[in-house]
C-alpha cells in the first residue's frame, strides 16, 4: 500500500501527438474526488499544451495548480526547475491529492523517475504509475521510425552503426518504462490494425502490462490513477537504451518557431502542413492561428500529415498573434524552407 503521507504522482509519457493533453483534460473533468495539480513539460518555447489545460481549469484543478516548464527537459534540469516546481505544488494552500506530469513527446521517462530519488522530495511524493500513450494507427504502420528501409540499409552496410533510429529508441524507452499502456485514437483503426499495434507493443514491452484502447482520452480514471506502483523503487524492471549513462541528449530533434500573419484560408495552411510532413519529415506542428474575421483563436495540432484544426477560445484582449511550433529530427529541420511553406 502506498504511504498515505506521500502525494502520488502519475507520469504520462508518449510520442508526439499521441494524445497526452487530451487524456489529462479528461482526468481534470473526471477527477474522482481528487484535487489535481498538473505539470506540463513541453519541447519548444510556446506552451500550447499548458494553455489548453488552463482553459479547462476548475475547482478540482484551478489554474494555479497547472504549471508549465518549457525551458528544457525536466529530467535534465532537476535542481533548477523540477524540484522547485514540485515543492511549490506541495506548498499550495490546498495541497493537491494527486500530481499529473505530462512529459514532452521526446522525453525519456526513466531519467525523470530517477529525479524522484532526490532527498528533498523522496519522502514526500511517490510515482503512482507511468502511463505510456501510443497512437494505434501510427504504431500499426510502424511510423515511430521515420524510414524503416533506410535504417535497415544502414545496418547492413555498417555493423558499427546503432541499429535503432532516435524515434524508435524514444518509443521503446517509453513502452519499457510503463505500468499501463493506452493505445489512443482507437476509432481510427480497424480490428486488424489494432491487433498489429498490440503485437508491436507486446514485442517491445519487457514485462507484461495492461494495454487499453481508448478514443479522445476517454478512460475511467480508476484505470490509470491509484496504481501504487512506487515506480521510483522499481527502476531495474524498466530497461532503457540509456542505462549506464549519467545524462541523455535531445540533439536528435530540433524545434523552430514560425510566426505568421492572420490567415485567410485555413485549408491552404492545412495543405502546407501536410506537405511538410511528406517533404521534410516534420513530426509535429502545434500552435495558435488568428483567422481573418474570426473572434476565436484556432488551435492547430498536427502529427505527421494528420492535421486537426479547431477554434478553442475567444482572443479577448490577447494579441491576435499566429505562431506555430515545428518539430523534426535534427537533420531534417530546414527553417527557411519550412517558413516559406507555411507563409512565415
Amino acid at each position: 500500500m502506498t504511504d498515505l503521507n506521500k502525494i502520488p504522482v502519475t507520469v504520462i509519457t508518449g510520442f508526439l501527438g499521441s494524445g497526452k493533453t487530451t487524456l489529462i483534460r479528461h482526468l481534470m473533468q473526471n477527477p474522482q474526488g481528487r484535487r489535481l495539480a498538473v505539470l506540463v513539460n513541453e519541447f519548444g518555447t510556446v506552451g500550447v499544451d499548458g494553455e489548453i489545460l488552463k482553459a479547462c481549469a476548475d475547482e478540482n484543478c484551478p489554474e494555479e495548480n497547472i504549471v508549465e516548464l518549457a525551458n528544457g527537459c525536466i529530467c535534465c534540469t532537476v535542481a533548477d526547475d523540477f524540484i522547485p516546481t514540485i515543492e511549490a505544488l506541495m506548498a499550495l494552500p490546498q495541497k493537491p491529492d494527486h500530481i499529473v506530469i505530462e512529459t514532452s513527446g521526446l522525453a525519456l521517462p526513466k531519467p525523470l523517475l530517477k529525479a524522484f530519488e532526490w532527498p528533498a522530495i523522496r519522502s514526500r511524493i511517490t510515482v503512482d504509475g507511468v502511463v505510456a500513450l501510443a497512437d494505434a494507427e501510427a504504431v500499426a504502420a510502424g511510423r515511430f521510425a521515420p524510414n524503416v528501409e533506410a535504417v535497415e540499409a544502414q545496418r547492413l552496410a555498417d555493423d558499427s552503426l546503432d541499429h535503432d533510429t532516435p524515434l524508435s529508441e524514444v518509443f521503446e524507452d517509453q513502452i519499457s518504462c510503463a505500468d499501463i499502456i493506452l493505445l489512443t485514437k482507437a476509432d481510427l483503426v480497424d480490428e486488424a490494425q489494432m491487433q498489429k499495434a498490440r503485437d508491436v507493443i507486446a514485442a517491445e514491452s519487457p514485462r507484461k502490462v495492461s494495454v487499453v484502447a481508448i478514443s479522445e482520452g476517454d478512460v475511467d480514471p480508476r484505470v490509470i490513477l491509484g496504481l501504487e506502483a512506487a515506480a521510483e523503487d522499481d527502476l531495474d524492471a524498466r530497461p532503457s537504451h540509456h542505462d549506464g549513462h549519467d545524462d541523455h541528449e535531445h540533439d536528435d530533434f530540433d524545434t523552430i518557431m514560425v510566426d505568421l500573419p492572420e490567415i485567410a484560408d485555413t485549408d491552404t495552411l492545412k495543405s502546407a502542413i501536410e506537405g511538410l510532413a511528406r517533404s521534410h519529415d516534420v513530426l509535429r506542428v502545434k500552435g495558435y492561428i488568428a483567422v481573418e474575421g474570426k473572434p476565436m483563436r484556432m488551435l492547430v495540432q498536427a502529427v505527421g500529415d494528420r492535421v486537426r484544426m479547431q477554434y478553442d477560445t475567444p482572443w479577448g484582449g490577447r494579441p491576435r498573434v499566429s505562431s506555430l511550433v515545428v518539430i523534426a529530427e535534427h537533420d531534417r529541420i530546414d527553417p527557411p524552407a519550412i517558413r516559406a511553406a507555411l507563409g512565415g
